[in-house]
């Protein structure tokens, strides 16, 4: 039974990482989205907020059957931990490779055993990331098509605050 985690900040989760969810469920048995810390991000949201906006998010969306985590310290440790045959991350343009290959070169040094999956981003979310999304609600635009209704809402809250 093929498991698989998809880390990342999601600060906050987009449909972007939804869609990459979506297919990643189609082809692991079980999936795992692991909201992780990231020492070199400075997020809006709580490790906690952000993993109860992803799983509102996925409930939203219909999408169940996924296990939502918090994790702190290296993500091949959380799939270790897991039990996890695969890491899913999810690539939106060649900025995106470097990183990310020099990321799963790493983690194949410290666990042979546990494969990178790259999943490229559907062409309507090659743009898209979470500092877009919060830049743009920060100056009150409109997100709707970038993230569900729950994460609009929260980023609506934050942003009356500052």
């Amino acid at each position: 039974m093929p498991r698989a985690v998809y880390p990342g900040s999601f600060d906050p989760i987009t449909y972007g990482h939804i869609d990459i969810v979506q297919r990643a469920k189609t082809i692991f048995d079980e999936l795992i989205v692991a909201v992780v810390t990231n020492p070199s991000k400075q997020t809006l949201f709580s490790l906690e907020e952000r993993r109860k906006l992803c799983e509102q998010a996925l409930k939203d969306e219909q999408i169940d059957g996924i296990q939502v985590i918090t994790w702190e310290g290296l993500v091949i440790e959380c799939a270790k931990r897991y039990q996890a045959q695969a890491i899913i991350r999810g690539l939106r343009a060649n900025s995106d490779f470097e990183r990310e290959f020099q990321m799963a070169l790493t983690n194949r040094d410290l666990n042979g055993n546990i494969e990178s999956v790259f999943f490229m981003t559907s062409g309507e979310y090659s743009f898209l990331n979470s500092s877009i999304v919060k830049e743009i609600k920060s100056f009150r635009g409109d997100v709707s098509r970038f993230v569900p209704s729950v994460v609009e809402k929260a980023l609506e809250q934050k942003f009356r605050k500052t």
